[in-house]
């Protein structure tokens, strides 16, 4: 009996291993998602760099704007597939019209002379019946006080995370909410990136600053929320419930354009009032964890190591998928959802992930929905035809990717901290010298052949700040940048490396050699990089160097530690980009305007830059309309920036993504952020193809376990004839 029991045994176990690799077949063992979720309506998406900031009064970097876009409402926002981009209203009535007047308080006609006018007045109605998001800042008792409002250490002492509060609330959205965060750009302990530029336009903001700090100098420190409706500002008031008034300081047709950003976005003062408990921010419980919005969707996890999640949000008030666009839309099938309801998906998924080629296999696994493309995939994924046209290869087609260009309202560069008393200068002497320096490395570093590699082609050198598409550009000729290229045969050409080598003797440095010293050149470079991809475009940087035999020290680190040094001026030589905020050249020219600087004003002038003859133009060309006067100042203050090379200029990407069958709604937009809404994922078809791609391999598996049945035959048989022979011997 007991060998005719273990003869069971083995086989049951060799039948149950059978069973479960049957059993798995249904679901891809190497998806990494919950199993109950694979028909669900999710779109599944990745993020590199955590983000730091997302309180809109603070956030200004992309790598926030991605998740702040979807939980914040500016007034306006721009229309999904109108080209050239065009405002249109979020939660405002219509697109406000401005009104102008003299400094007597007459009102102008709307053509009057830009110096006559000393204030300009945006009135903005937004439409009733918005509700915010469920928050249990919202909460309230019967007599309409917070219940989370005055936590006590009992009560603090079971809260960890904010779906740990047993009740949420919610309620309409007015004109003071919009106030409130724009009150908050003054908050002396907030330090918004926009403060010192919005107090030049906005009037009062400044002095309400200084109202601010005085206040926050005398408060008791045990009173940690400052109650911004207890302080009027004189350039922003609520006309009705439903109505605000913005006054700004002269003529600035760019305002509008701000109007559309998360900086203008209403934050309610229970929000504020929640988030000043010192119990939460302790926890880190804060509007820079958990936003609180009225847009489509709404934070619901925040880990940024691992995953962050946005949800739609239930009380999101009507929005309508565009029913007008392009005829090339209609052609791509853009127009199909025309009216329906937004958004299209319930959840969306952002993974963390640091290196490039776990997230393209996942990608081709059908596990993310898009990808971009990196250098080691580039050859995977696209073939050049005809002139340089771009194409999915084939292997690509078969699985239904298709791709997806546009040229970015972007900058990448190289920057100089001109604080810096090498590369930027302490007195005239030492500023012309490192002035020659920063051309010679302009004419050094070879973007041409740093595309070719690094971007596989998809971007074109920069001449200036301002890229393609943008009013002020200039193309050919009269657009090239004349300290670093010759115009030859129709086309740019690089200056020569002795150009370069001869203005490096003239900055006293021959052959790299500091000649007051003796010592060789070193210069300090400052990025956030981590990946072997990144490795390899630093040592091409160290080489580009090294052709004027300077030696390049990179100093590497995340991009929240590299934030801090930039805004102390702790470095030398920076990268860093732009993506632009709005379709106009001002928006690129302030970020080397010197009241901008980030050192002491907090701005987003990272090279500390400053000319006063630039600032002087800068001053009078925010103020104009587009034409042909504001072209000409536009060229000089480029002409400007060329001679004194506070940059490398580098060069404007060109977007390609690559997108699954199913992930339909694309139209790329790096204008406008809030693109989310817009998009449809097809679970179905995702579930389909993810099982076609990933079906598991169980034959050779199934094999192994065969065999090894078969081998214990043999074994087993021999055991019994043991115990047999055993049972008679006993039995005699």
């Amino acid at each position: 009996m007991k060998s005719t029991l273990n003869t069971r045994i083995v086989l049951l176990w060799l039948l149950l291993a059978l069973l479960l690799l049957t059993a798995c077949g249904g679901h891809n063992w190497n998806n990494p998602y919950a199993l109950e979720d694979r028909d669900k309506n999710i779109l599944y998406t990745v993020f590199t760099e955590r983000p730091k900031h997302l309180d809109p009064v603070q956030s200004y970097s992309s790598n926030e704007i991605q998740f702040t876009a979807q939980i914040y409402e500016p007034p306006l926002q721009y229309h999904y597939l109108k080209r050239p981009y065009a405002l249109v209203s979020a939660t405002a009535k219509e697109i406000p019209t401005v009104k102008y007047f003299d400094a007597q308080g007459n009102q102008l006609p709307d053509d009057a002379r830009a110096y006559d006018i000393a204030y300009s007045v945006y009135e903005i109605s937004i439409r009733p019946g918005i509700l915010f998001q469920p928050h249990p800042a919202f909460a309230s008792d019967a007599q309409g006080n917070g219940l989370f409002h005055d936590l006590n250490q009992q009560e603090l002492a079971s809260i960890h995370k904010l779906s740990d509060f047993p009740q949420t609330g919610t309620r309409e959205l007015v004109a003071d909410d919009y106030v409130y965060q724009i009150k908050r750009l003054a908050h002396p302990k907030l330090h918004s990136p926009i403060y010192g530029l919005m107090a030049d336009y906005i009037a009062g903001l400044r002095e309400y600053a200084e109202v601010l700090k005085q206040v926050e100098q005398n408060r008791p420190k045990e009173k940690m929320f400052l109650d911004l409706r207890d302080y009027p500002l004189a350039g922003v008031q609520v006309v009705d419930r439903y109505t605000y008034r913005i006054t700004v300081i002269g003529k600035y047709p760019q305002f509008v354009y701000w109007l559309a950003m998360p900086f203008f976005a209403p934050i309610p003062w229970e929000a504020d009032r929640f988030y000043s408990q010192q119990g939460l921010i302790q926890k880190n419980i804060t509007l820079d964890w958990y936003p609180v919005g009225t847009g489509p969707y709404m934070l619901t996890e925040n880990d940024p190591n691992l995953r962050m999640v946005l949800e739609k949000n239930p009380n999101f008030h009507d929005e309508y998928y565009p029913s007008d666009g392009t005829p090339e839309d209609e052609e791509n099938g853009l127009l199909a959802d025309a009216g329906e309801k937004l958004p299209f998906i319930d959840k969306i998924v952002f993974v963390r992930e640091k290196e490039s080629i776990p997230r393209w296999n996942k990608f081709l696994q059908g596990y993310y929905d898009a990808s971009g493309i990196g250098s080691d995939s580039f050859d995977q994924a696209i073939q050049l035809v005809g002139q340089g046209e771009a194409m999915v290869t084939e292997a690509m087609t078969e699985q239904g990717i298709r791709l997806e260009t546009a040229v970015a309202a972007s900058t990448y560069y190289m920057g100089f901290n001109m604080l810096d008393p090498l590369v930027g200068g302490v007195d005239e002497k030492s500023r012309e010298s490192a002035r020659k320096l920063r051309q010679a490395i302009s004419i050094a570093i070879d973007y041409e052949e740093f595309i070719s590699i690094f971007a596989n082609g998809r971007g074109m050198p920069a001449q200036s700040p301002i890229s393609p598409g943008i009013a002020g550009y200039r193309e050919g000729e009269e657009g090239i940048n004349p300290v670093v290229y010759d115009w030859v045969n129709g086309q740019p050409r690089r200056k020569s490396i002795q150009t370069a080598r001869a203005l490096l003797a003239e900055a006293g440095y021959p052959d790299g050699i500091d000649q007051r010293t003796g010592a060789p050149l070193i210069l300090y470079f400052d990025v956030t990089a981590r990946s072997a991809e990144d490795r390899s475009r630093l040592d091409w940087v160290r080489k580009q160097f090294q052709k004027l035999n300077i030696q390049l020290v990179v100093r590497s680190t995340d991009y929240n530690r590299f934030q801090d040094k930039i805004r102390k001026g702790n470095a030398q030589i920076f990268e860093w980009g732009w993506n632009a905020d709005y379709p106009d050249a001002e928006n690129f020219l302030f970020l080397l305007y010197g009241p901008q600087r980030k050192v002491g004003n907090n701005g987003e002038n990272a090279a500390n830059y400053y000319n006063a003859e630039y600032d002087l133009l800068f001053e009078q060309m925010k103020n104009m309309e587009n034409g042909p006067g504001r072209q000409l100042i536009i060229d000089r203050m480029v002409e400007i920036l060329r001679f004194d090379a506070p940059w490398l200029w580098g060069y404007h990407p060109k977007d390609y993504g690559l997108y699954h069958s199913w992930y339909q709604n694309v139209k790329s937009n790096r204008i406008s952020n809030n693109n989310l809404k817009y998009f449809k994922i097809d679970a179905e078809l995702r579930a389909q193809k993810r099982k076609e791609w990933n079906e598991p391999v169980l034959w050779p598996i199934a094999l192994i376990l065969a065999a090894l049945a078969i081998s214990f035959v043999p074994a087993i048989t021999a055991f019994r004839r043991h115990e047999s022979g055993t049972a008679v011997h006993a039995a005699s």
